[in-house]
């Protein structure tokens, strides 16, 4: 196994990744080298590493997915390694980065409304391009992410870590297992207790809620024990029980509003990513809460604020849709690595 000499840093609201190109086949990476690229200190630092390979070219893959690709006409696979070196199913975030870094490599369309179909060990993703973002380094994608399945609402219970307390979360399925946690109001819903409702900024604790709210809401926040999601600390791994063998990445929600009327609403989200951390950014996880959000309200659209801004999640019975910035950083030289990792 070996690692390019020139590789790339990309973004999709604070995500980032080390990239790279590997048309021939012969770089798939070894758990050491990513975890070497994505250090901060002595690598490239990122949250994960994604090379853009054809599918018969990652050696994961079985003659299925690899079938499954050619039916759909996928010629590029997303081969995504967390930090940690481990192999992820699937990164909404890095769907649109790599969709990125594929325009400018001249092997995706550039036009605005045109497709790219990227494999992905979560099926095979579309990835619709929407022009330049707020600046010329910046692009907006819509990625399919797809189908979800959710479980009961509350059906898990999140503590441990550095958290401070426990929480009810909702197990959802986009591909990547989550946890979802209402964790909280924000201060809109504090404005409306002040004129006599009855609901504090963190909605814990068995509050009353302002009119119009379902009580699935009340039920979940009833059972909370949380800070605020502004102070939270996600230092430290928080567990789920039941949990999964394989991880799940749990997600922090809070609610700031909603418009029935427009079938909108607004929150806030972390996220603690297994083999990551926390990031600044999770696509999945941000289509994930927003089947649970509206699984909560019935509403279908949604802008939910990460650390690294805003981003829109539209779901549907069967889908989630998530639209986004992506960014090029850097083209980075590697100079000296590690002996025995080159």
């Amino acid at each position: 196994m070996s690692i390019p000499r020139t590789v790339y840093k990309m973004h999709a609201t604070g995500n980032d990744f080390v990239v790279y190109a590997d048309p021939q086949g012969t770089l798939e990476p070894s758990a050491d080298q990513v975890r070497w690229l994505c250090d901060r200190h002595f690598g490239v630092g990122a949250d994960g590493v994604i090379r853009l390979a054809h599918p018969q070219d990652v050696s994961d893959l079985d003659q299925e997915a690899i079938e499954g690709c050619n039916r759909f006409g996928c010629q590029w696979f997303m081969d995504y390694r967390n930090a940690d070196g481990s192999l992820a199913q699937m990164c909404g975030n890095g769907t649109r980065a790599i969709t990125l870094f594929a325009q400018k490599q001249g092997l995706a369309p550039t036009m605005d409304g045109s497709s790219f179909l990227l494999g992905t060990r979560a099926g095979v993703k579309r990835i619709v391009s929407r022009g330049a973002a707020s600046d010329v380094d910046g692009h907006v994608f819509t990625v399919n992410i797809g189908a979800w399945t959710m479980g009961a609402l509350g059906g898990q219970m999140v503590d441990g870590g550095a958290l401070g307390g426990s929480a009810p979360g909702t197990l959802v399925d986009v591909g990547n297992p989550h946890v979802v946690v209402l964790a909280g109001l924000g201060e809109g819903f504090a404005r409306q207790d002040s004129e006599g409702t009855g609901v504090d900024g963190n909605g814990a604790g068995g509050h009353s809620l302002p009119d119009g709210l379902p009580g699935a809401v009340s039920t979940l926040l009833g059972k909370t024990e949380l800070p605020d999601l502004d102070t939270l600390d996600l230092g430290r791994q928080p567990n789920a029980h039941p949990g999964l063998d394989e991880g799940q990445n749990i997600e922090f929600l809070r609610l700031e509003s909603v418009d029935p009327q427009t079938g909108s609403g607004h929150a806030s989200m972390r996220v603690y990513e297994r083999g990551v951390g926390e990031t600044l950014s999770c696509g999945t996880g941000l289509s994930a809460s927003g089947v649970v959000l509206r699984a909560l309200t019935g509403l279908d659209h949604w802008a939910i604020r990460v650390g690294g801004g805003v981003l829109d999640v539209d779901v549907d019975d069967q889908e989630v849709h998530l639209t986004g910035e992506a960014r090029m950083v850097a083209r980075v030289s590697l100079e000296d690595i590690p002996r025995g990792l080159a």
